[in-house]
């Protein structure tokens, strides 16, 4: 059953309280902000890498729409393969889709990727938008390490990766240096904007807890890690993509995914078992603990 939502594009009566810790920073206590929830269909401009933007935009708006987010409109797309968040904004002026958006106050959500460090294109973007809507939000997208190896770019060979030896150890060991250096830059720049602007989706986090499933047998339809993969660099094949789309809904509209229907990314694709409701569940319910659980999200606490 869909839910049909339309109480204005900043309407609404219940508030979230979003702590934004600031000890990284040196401050003794953290801050909190007070945040409206999402209640229409949000204008959404997506610039990234193909770990990104090759595939978020439609599913994102394929899942809005079946939680009855019907204003949900995709405004533009930037794409450039390998790309860090400066590219985009380095395109030439006259070809710059995302910064004419921008300025034209056309766009309540920017999403954005980078690899694999957070770069001075997030601070830029971030203030642009910011100047000309004061009510839009940055969402940066939070990946997982490619070749299972904090490089970029990889200077071993492909033929040496192998996803399926993994660990949950050696994935939260890889993992956790890049996650907390994401933190402290979020944390940092929303500072200096003076309020919460950018927030984390946390994919990284998710796609790790995915494969910690995997290896515990506790996914269906998913046995190898490798499975989630279509190269030896990390491109997500469609279960990654539906629970990287899952975690960007549930931080664009501060609701949780699970119990929606099967989206096409899953229904049509070519594998018979990822296009099962249980699957779908699973990725679900893990994209909604990692962004309830992720402290810049802009979610705080459970449905």
């Amino acid at each position: 059953m869909k839910l049909k939502i339309n109480l204005g594009r900043c309407g609404g009566v219940l508030w979230l309280s979003v702590v934004l810790v600031t000890q990284a920073l040196g401050q003794s206590k953290p801050e909190t902000a007070v945040i409206a929830p999402i209640t229409s269909g949000q204008r959404v401009f997506t610039a990234g890498n193909s770990f990104h933007a090759w595939y978020i935009a439609p599913i994102l708006q394929d899942i809005a729409t079946n939680a009855g987010f019907e204003g949900h409109t995709i405004v533009g797309v930037s794409k450039i393969g390998g790309s860090r968040a400066i590219q985009h904004w380095d395109v030439p002026e006259e070809k710059n889709e995302a910064k004419a958006a921008l300025r034209a106050g056309r766009v309540d959500v920017l999403t954005l990727a980078c690899m694999l460090h957070p770069d001075e294109g997030i601070d830029k973007f971030a203030g642009l938008a910011v100047t000309n809507n004061p009510n839009v939000r940055v969402v940066l997208q939070e990946f997982w390490i490619p070749w299972d190896k904090f490089e970029w770019p990889y200077q071993g060979k492909e033929s040496d990766v192998d996803f399926d030896v993994a660990t949950s150890a050696k994935l939260r060991a890889l993992h956790e240096p890049y996650f907390k250096e994401m933190d402290v830059y979020v944390t940092a720049l929303n500072t200096r904007l003076g309020k919460p602007v950018v927030f984390i989706a946390p994919v990284g986090q998710a796609v790790v807890a995915l494969r910690e499933k995997i290896i515990a047998g506790e996914v269906p339809g998913i046995t190898k890690q490798s499975e989630l993969f279509t190269d030896k660099l990390g491109h997500p094949h469609a279960p990654i993509e539906a629970l990287a789309a899952y975690c960007n809904f549930a931080v664009i509209y501060r609701r949780s995914p699970v119990g929606l229907p099967v989206p096409a990314v899953l229904a049509q694709s070519n594998n018979p078992r990822w296009r099962t409701a249980e699957l779908n569940r699973v990725l679900q319910q893990i994209a909604w603990d990692a962004v309830t659980r992720h402290r810049l999200s802009g979610v705080a606490g459970t449905e």
